[in-house]
């Protein structure tokens, strides 16, 4: 089919693009687990066929020491004209616990006009429509307003742990005048939003060691000491009770919200009832002083994501566990550095360490600074008129407090600060069961981004 309208082609292919995002989402490209890594490479042939279908002839696999990177460009705009990069990623998250979707996570569905899958939204569905608003402006044009590069990662949902090198590697082949992330989300379904800061992240385990093995709790309890109750100790030494971090050195390099931080971000509508019926919590919780929304954008956190020790099965096992193990994450702001943080706590955890325990603290994968894009910056600006237009409203200028470690890694390579573009949802069970992805979104994605590679060549 041609047409001489890329925007009517993309309506025409609304159900083959479908099919394409449910095909996509089968693959079950878990980075985390080691026994998916052949379907990481899977996802990532396939993103490589997509965009060669799509008239990006030169689309390729990059190797990494892990996960492989899915790279392609379409350089004939020629040299006079803007080279416009964009990012996301094919990797997911696990999808356990499986019992809590409603159809199997890599069987995809559509429901009432939402994709249900893991991956749906984070990040298939976003990092598929620019491809294929290049695939409609190719079929009917022959030809891009711009220059176009796509760099899509097999590994973000572990925080990206060897994207640094692998972009100081391909540093030349990588150079752009703007970078927009597919990655990203939207305010509401109603109401667009540009997100121009994103917290650091970094990721560790605490180890705590007593026996060689489980002891009898009968003939040892009182003994030796318990590692689990050691753990708890320590972990309730890192935080005071009203939920400050209480590592010396945390908030050390924090920058303090002026006034008119704090003014920007009251300015955009929220309130704590709305939030604690999303999350289904019963109060706000964190640093006094701070409002709930100040906290979630733009204060660190440290946070435990899980717990091991013991006895874990049914019934009950009288036991002293030989070890016991948290796995945390700290959330950055601007000009916290990950390196001092978790020199930090590993200060506090020796210090801390409960008699007759021995302590280990080791860093996970998730690494990366914070990131934030200068406010009236071009591509910003750029991509605000794209969504005024879309939407018939200004975007809400808003932080974020998840992390994409790729963000600072590519403004420190290319010079080039990145600017979100993506068109998830809060709502949209992200990391969860029933992850989905409004049918809505997809196709506005699509010509959001057909609209913006316009307007990047008349700027």
């Amino acid at each position: 089919m041609t047409t001489d309208n890329w925007r009517t082609y993309l309506q025409a292919r609304q159900d083959a693009d479908l099919e394409d995002l449910l095909d996509f989402i089968r693959i079950p490209s878990v980075s985390a687990r080691p026994d998916h890594m052949p379907e990481v490479r899977r996802a990532a042939d396939w993103v490589v066929h997509r965009m060669r279908s799509a008239g990006i002839n030169n689309a390729e696999i990059l190797e990494t020491d892990a996960h492989p990177v899915a790279f392609g460009s379409w350089m004939g705009a020629g040299p006079g004209n803007p080279t416009v990069m964009i990012y996301g990623h094919f990797d997911v998250q696990p999808a356990e616990p499986l019992d809590l979707w409603t159809t199997p996570p890599f069987e995809p569905e559509v429901r009432d006009g939402r994709v249900y899958g893991r991956g749906a939204t984070d990040d298939k569905g976003n990092m598929l429509a620019p491809i294929l608003a290049v695939d409609a402006m190719l079929k009917t044009t022959g030809s891009l307003p711009v220059n176009v590069k796509f760099l899509f990662e097999g590994q973000e949902e572990i925080g990206s742990p060897d994207m640094p090198e692998f972009v100081e590697r391909y540093a030349d082949r990588l150079a752009c005048d703007m970078i927009f992330s597919a990655d990203g989300l939207q305010w509401a379904p109603d109401q667009p939003q540009l997100v121009e800061a994103l917290k650091g992240i970094i990721a560790f385990e605490i180890i705590l060691r007593g026996p060689r093995s489980d002891q009898h709790s009968g003939l040892h309890g009182g003994g030796i000491a318990n590692p689990a109750m050691g753990l708890a100790q320590l972990l309730a030494s890192m935080k005071s009770l009203d939920g400050v971090v209480t590592i010396d050195g945390f908030y050390n390099d924090v920058i303090a919200l002026t006034g008119n931080d704090r003014s920007e971000i009251a300015r955009v509508p929220y309130d704590d009832e709305s939030y604690l019926a999303e999350t289904g919590a019963t109060e706000t919780f964190g640093e006094p002083n701070y409002s709930t929304r100040e906290r979630l954008w733009a204060r660190p956190t440290l946070d435990v994501n899980g717990l091991t020790s013991g006895w874990q099965g049914d019934g009950g096992k009288t036991v002293l566990p030989a070890e016991a193990r948290a796995k945390l994450t700290c959330r950055l702001v601007a000009a916290q550095q990950p390196g001092k943080i978790l020199d930090a706590i590993r200060a506090h955890v020796e210090k801390n360490c409960p008699a007759g325990l021995s302590a280990e603290v080791r860093r996970n994968s998730s690494w990366g600074d914070p990131f934030s894009v200068p406010r009236g910056h071009v591509s910003t600006e750029i991509a605000a008129e794209v969504l005024e237009e879309i939407y018939g409203k200004k975007p809400y200028r808003t932080r974020l407090g998840g992390s994409i470690s790729v963000m600072t890694t590519l403004q420190k390579a290319t010079g080039v600060h990145a600017t979100m573009f993506g068109f998830a949802h809060a709502d949209e069970n992200l990391h969860a069961p029933d992850e989905f992805y409004r049918v809505e979104a997809f196709e506005r994605a699509k010509l959001a981004y057909g609209l913006l590679l316009e307007r990047v060549s008349k700027a």
